[in-house]
């Protein structure tokens, strides 16, 4: 799931619209209510965090500063007017900024970007596909033997998650905030277990 923070209503409701028409989870917050949920948060609930996007807010550079004490994900921030001073700043800060408006695919693609970097620069393997599956991480769907694997866009995800961490051991309440959200309350965790197996039963007729 994604952070996006914006003390404009608009900016959050409507990033949080667009991310779910690509069917992934997001959470808008105030930048208040991000700074209070940040330092409460659960070591479960900051897990289940794909990225964060930051529009404009006071103390924006700080925000990100004090994410970083808790997460490694991805840090987007959005821009109204991209000036040098500001992207000095922000390079400065460590994240990456893009010029509004932008697509949400943008920021997927942009995110994982920033994943490959932070696994490069700690010496982990970059490469998140085997030998014969390749997974893209930004809407499309993945490939084996180079051909197209149709999925729906929760198996999808199930499935980028599951390669993302693949080193890790994991729990169905892991998944299922990942890709639902953590505050999702209108669908029964119990789901994960029927993407799953519809899941492992087309990589199994694949592979």
């Amino acid at each position: 799931m994604y952070i996006v923070v914006d003390d404009r209503q608009m900016v959050t409701s409507g990033y949080v619209a667009s991310f779910k028409r690509e069917g992934i989870s997001s959470l808008g917050l105030y930048a208040d209510e991000f700074n209070d949920w940040l330092e409460t948060a659960s070591d479960s609930d900051l897990e289940a965090v794909q990225g964060f996007v930051l529009g404009t807010f006071d103390e924006r550079v700080h925000s990100a500063e004090s994410i970083r004490r808790y997460s490694k994900a991805p840090i987007i921030a959005l821009s109204d007017v991209r000036s040098l001073e500001e992207t000095l700043e922000l390079f400065t800060a460590k994240f990456d900024d893009v010029r509004k408006p932008v697509h949400v695919r943008e920021i997927l693609a942009r995110s994982e970007a920033v994943w490959r970097r932070v696994n490069a620069s700690s010496g982990k393997k970059v490469q998140n596909e085997s030998d014969r599956l390749k997974v893209f991480f930004d809407g499309r769907d993945p490939e084996i033997d180079g051909l197209p694997l149709a999925l729906p866009r929760r198996e999808r995800h199930i499935l980028e998650y599951l390669v993302r961490k693949k080193a890790h051991r994991l729990t169905k309440k892991q998944i299922f905030d990942a890709v639902y959200g953590i505050y999702s309350e209108d669908v029964e965790d119990s789901v994960v277990e029927g993407h799953i197996s519809k899941l492992r039963k087309k990589l199994r007729q694949r592979l």
